[in-house]
């Protein structure tokens, strides 16, 4: 029998009057059957974060950052637990889920030290002209109110925990809804905080279906929605709530541009080498996975094989194998789609280098050239383990075709050369530029989010902590400055 999940209710477990359940995108058995709130019970969560918000913003720094570093140790301590746990509910080799879990560690370990430095506020004096003498001012910052987080399925721990852990940092009341397909994960969220001394009704998470949500979205008492999943979702919540601030962390189609300079053996074998893990690891269920090679005429020929090499030395099969690289997507239905766009592109013109195959939930880790570039899986994000690699003369056609993308969310050049590092920098338009390397790459403490329509705000914990409060001025009359 499979045991039934409760849910996190204002700090404590909770069961509701039915459940559902989640099943392995690999063999597709049954990992865990998860219960399900209430109407009743979800406005209860709602009622308590809404109401213990004063007091979790005073509450001392200590206090929220002692909560924070236990969840980090604990994470520590069951790390191939819940490693085995992404695993089995999202189809993630293993070695991936094990880095997800360090990525988490991290998280919240970041937090911790953010919540013990964060709002000390900053003094300016007021009396550069006359009207200020004697007067200064000190800015604070505090919560905009309860944060609604909604987390998607492909990082399903690492993701949450970039929800949850700056809005205890901040003292802010949170409400986490992680993803249908993959909840267990975040549950074990709410297990690690449940030990500690958090103020009751500072935190939730509740595995509400994506069909109840819009009265969570359009619920007053939660003016902060922090959302990373699909454009059109994201977009659509920000859109039926106008008012309210809205974080969106949305798609991409990550270019890796390979530029003249990087032209050594050397050179060019790291480049395919992390080109070809990079655009498969997780599936290709990654913003940032790489989709788009744009690589320089005097480099493509000898570079091209090389990534085809990589690609298919790729080990695919069974998530929990050690050896595994790529594992299944989400669902067969996301591999059907994968599959759907491979074909229409190579129906178009496009020509199919390698992979191209759909075996239930998993997809060969597929590289396509000469790409038509009006075809689906050149505009849009294609979230499966499958690369593009186009031809371009010089910098300047480069980085155009990084830009000729809807999506801005990271890029990454390869060259030695600082001023087009610098110039790369200014020119692409995009959230993140990673020089060296590839788009994929990302350190959970930096700002982290996108340009055009990949989203807008910032993760990053620091950056988070700033998206749910807002600045509010204290002016001091009559001092001796």
């Amino acid at each position: 029998m499979t045991s039934t999940h409760a849910f996190w209710l204002a700090g404590r477990q909770v069961a509701g009057e039915v459940s559902f359940d989640v099943s392995s995108p690999w063999d597709g058995r049954i990992v865990g059957k998860v219960s399900v709130p209430s109407d009743a019970q979800i406005e209860e969560a709602v009622a308590a974060a809404y109401a213990v918000r004063d007091e979790f913003a005073a509450t001392p720094a200590h206090i929220r950052a002692a909560a924070l570093d236990h969840v980090s140790r604990r994470l520590v301590e069951r790390t191939e637990e819940i490693a085995q746990l992404i695993s089995a509910e999202n189809g993630k080799p293993v070695k991936w889920a094990r880095g997800e879990v360090g990525r988490a560690v991290s998280v919240f370990r970041f937090a911790a030290e953010e919540a013990r430095r964060f709002n000390g506020g900053e003094a300016q004096r007021l009396d550069t002209d006359l009207g200020g003498q004697g007067r200064l001012a000190l800015t604070r910052r505090f919560p905009k109110g309860v944060v609604l987080g909604i987390a998607p399925f492909n990082f399903p721990l690492n993701l949450c925990a970039h929800k949850i852990a700056p809005a205890i940092a901040a003292g802010v009341p949170i409400i986490l809804k992680p993803a249908p397909a993959t909840p267990l994960s975040g549950l074990v969220i709410g297990e690690l905080l449940a030990e500690t001394e958090l103020p009751a009704g500072s935190w939730s998470v509740l595995p509400v279906p994506n069909d109840r949500m819009p009265a969570l979205v359009q619920d007053e008492r939660l003016p902060v929605i922090s959302f990373t999943g699909s454009e059109k979702v994201g977009y659509a919540i920000m859109d039926s709530v106008p008012r309210k601030h809205c974080t969106l962390e949305l798609g991409g189609n990550g270019a890796a541009v390979v530029l003249g300079d990087y032209a050594s053996d050397a050179d060019l074998d790291w480049a395919a080498t992390r080109i070809a893990t990079f655009s498969n690891y997780q599936g290709g269920q990654s913003c940032i996975s790489v989709q788009r090679v744009i690589a320089d005429a005097s480099v493509y020929d000898r570079l091209l094989p090389r990534i085809v090499a990589a690609v298919e030395a790729q080990v695919t099969g069974d998530p929990s194998d050690d050896k595994t690289d790529v594992g299944p997507l989400v669902s067969e239905d996301a591999a059907k789609r994968v599959e759907t766009w491979v074909d229409e592109a190579v129906a178009a013109g496009a020509t199919l280098v390698t992979g191209g195959k759909r075996d239930g939930a998993s997809y060969a880790p597929t590289v396509l050239t000469d790409v038509p570039a009006d075809t689906t899986i050149s505009c849009e994000e294609v979230f499966g383990p499958v690369l593009t690699v186009q031809k371009v003369d010089g910098e300047a056609e480069a980085f155009a075709a990084a830009n000729d993308s809807k999506y801005g969310l990271q890029a990454g050049v390869f060259t030695h050369d600082l001023q087009v590092a610098f110039r790369a920098h200014r020119a692409l338009e995009v959230g993140g530029v990673v020089i060296g390397d590839v788009p994929s790459y990302r350190a959970d403490q930096m700002p982290y989010g996108g340009a055009k329509q990949s989203g807008v705000g910032r993760e990053g914990v620091k950056f988070a902590m700033d998206d749910y409060t807002y600045e509010r001025v204290l002016v001091l009359t009559g001092l001796a400055l």
